[in-house]
């Protein structure tokens, strides 16, 4: 009489049945995260240093303090995770000359370190923050020899338009800036809120219909700097930037000469045009300008335009609109 032998359904270790499936899993999982490691540089090439790349005093002091915070709580975060990693290793059950205290319950070495140490880094922290936001104030003027540039700025939708009131010009989607010379603006919205920013220069700041917010900025270097609205405000935001070309001063006066008489002229009846509601517009400039049409349109003598709608916008306004 034969002895009877139990036959596995499936057989053991990685050769076929479960054994084949996790394993290919694995694979495949780690595959993935390697593929990953190495797809992480190259789409980080797409992005810019911006902030981290600036050219003017302001961008300057503002990365300072971005990184003189960092430093800091990196100085309170370093430790800690260090401190969790040792703990854990120390304490783990297979070392038995870990000291056990079941009965543990309080120790004031233990609590001066544990609130003292976040204490002064939020003290210190809290210190560079004051002092800088104080020294960095966008209404502050710029300590220099040379006046500033008046440029009055308008967020509109979905364009900005920029004039330069003294030189009495003007531009749509470009702003052009001599190098080593503050730049005051004078800035407000023809329509609703939106947010001024060059990263390379520094400190945003709103627009606000009926408002005038005030900003200080200098370009240190000649080049071509990307500008933007940073708030979103409707289905134009997206294209609503505009380069910053800054030059030496003397190739900026000969472009403001350039630029006179050389196009439409800036009144009220062209800026009720330029406000309505457009989209990618292309950058152009006005040959003269009204030096007292920001004045009309903070003060709401010029009405504001409708903004965004609700609902799908006219095809004239947006290509991206299908009916």
């Amino acid at each position: 009489m034969r002895k009877a032998v139990a036959v596995p359904t499936e057989p053991d270790g990685l050769q076929g049945g479960k054994g084949s499936w996790r394993r290919l899993r694995w694979t495949s999982a780690r595959a993935g995260r390697c593929a990953a490691v190495v797809a992480t540089p190259i789409v980080l090439t797409g992005c810019q240093l911006a902030v981290l790349d600036p050219q003017g005093f302001i961008g300057l002091s503002e990365r300072t303090l971005l990184i003189d915070s960092l430093a800091i709580m990196l100085a309170i975060v370093v430790p800690t995770i260090a401190a969790t990693l040792a703990f854990a290793w120390w304490f783990r059950a297979s070392n038995t000359r870990a000291i056990y205290l079941p009965d543990f319950e309080y120790s004031g070495r233990v609590e001066l370190i544990v609130w003292s140490i976040p204490l002064l880094t939020v003290i210190l922290l809290g210190g560079v923050a004051w002092i800088g936001s104080h020294e960095l104030d966008p209404a502050k003027p710029l300590a220099s020899n040379t006046p500033p540039l008046e440029i009055q700025g308008v967020s509109l939708d979905w364009k900005w338009l920029f004039i330069y009131p003294n030189q009495r010009v003007a531009s749509v989607n470009q702003l052009v800036v001599p190098t080593g010379v503050p730049l005051h603006f004078s800035l407000t919205s023809g329509s609703v809120m939106s947010a001024f920013f060059i990263p390379q220069l520094g400190s945003m700041i709103y627009t606000m219909n009926g408002m005038r917010t005030q900003l200080n900025l200098q370009a240190d270097q000649p080049g071509t700097f990307h500008g933007l609205a940073s708030h979103y405000s409707g289905d134009g935001f997206s294209d609503m930037h505009f380069d910053v070309r800054a030059m030496p001063p003397d190739q900026f006066s000969a472009w403001i000469e350039g630029t006179r008489n050389t196009g439409p002229t800036l009144d009220s009846a062209s800026y009720t045009a330029l406000a309505r509601q457009s989209i990618n517009t292309s950058p152009f400039t006005f040959g003269a300008a009204d030096p007292a049409l920001f004045q009309q349109i903070v003060t709401q003598q010029l009405p504001p335009g409708p903004g965004p709608r609700t609902g799908r916008p006219h095809p004239s306004v947006s290509p991206r609109t299908e009916y």
